[in-house]
């Protein structure tokens, strides 16, 4: 009789009805770890050209092209000048050798920076197009002139 009064003055305890999440947290955690670890890292490659020793500084001025939209299709121009794509070359070459005429042939391919600036209207490909075409030119330093597409 003292086992059955003992069962029934013991409080008897319903089953957890709340998931345990507890275990689920920690599994998260370790994923958002391995995650943030593995992931690669955004990087952003800038060529930087540093000056060489015992090598002499050669100071040219960089020559901008201007890609300018027509309803007839772009238009190429060095300084104030238009020039046909065909000509492009030559001409960056002769506007360079003009503005340091000390300067040789092989300084200004190898040296000598060319920036394309391109209207907002024109064509991607017409942009591309004149910066290979100064690159088969042999021009090694050719790039883009970024401007801010909200500046007036």
């Amino acid at each position: 009789m003292g086992l059955a009064l003992a069962r029934r003055s013991r409080p008897t305890f319903a089953p957890a009805a709340d998931p345990n999440v507890i275990p689920f947290i920690d599994v998260l955690l370790v994923l958002l770890i391995i995650f943030m670890v593995t992931a690669p890292k955004p990087t952003t490659d800038l060529r930087v050209d540093l000056p060489q020793q015992g090598r002499h500084v050669i100071v040219i001025p960089p020559t901008v092209v201007d890609v300018r939209y027509s309803p007839e299709g772009a238009h190429v121009f060095i300084g104030s000048e238009e020039v046909s794509r065909a000509e492009l070359p030559e001409a960056a070459l002769a506007y360079m050798m003009a503005a340091n005429p000390v300067l040789t042939e092989e300084d200004a391919f190898a040296e000598g920076r060319v920036f394309v600036r391109a209207d907002l209207d024109v064509a991607y490909q017409d942009v591309v197009g004149v910066v290979e075409d100064l690159q088969d030119g042999r021009f090694q330093r050719v790039g883009i002139y970024a401007q801010n597409a909200d500046a007036q």
